[in-house]
């Protein structure tokens, strides 16, 4: 079922706690066999994520305001220290 950008579905646990995901809940998670996803619980309720995107929100959010520290106010002035530390790698 599927309302507005909400995706609702729902699983059996098994003995051992196993949960199958389903299919669309899989694909709309991007996750594939052997993918990690992450269980966070808040409320009550319990929210799963991809575990790959995950770690990069959490990334993200450590990093947050670490570029402009750098000297880095712009995609321009990123993009401008890759090609100079390219260069510098390929001079060597």
């Amino acid at each position: 079922m599927m309302t507005e950008n909400i995706l609702i579905n729902d699983a059996r646990v098994m003995s051992k706690g196993q949960v199958t995901i389903p299919k669309n809940i899989r694909a709309a998670l991007g996750v594939s066999t052997g993918d990690r996803v992450t269980f966070i619980v808040e409320d009550g309720a319990v929210r799963i994520l991809n575990s790959a995107v995950y770690a990069v929100q959490k990334f993200q959010e450590q990093m947050k305001g670490q570029a402009t520290q750098c000297g880095f106010a712009s995609e321009e002035d990123v993009a401008d220290w890759i090609t100079q530390s390219r260069r510098e790698e390929n001079a060597e």
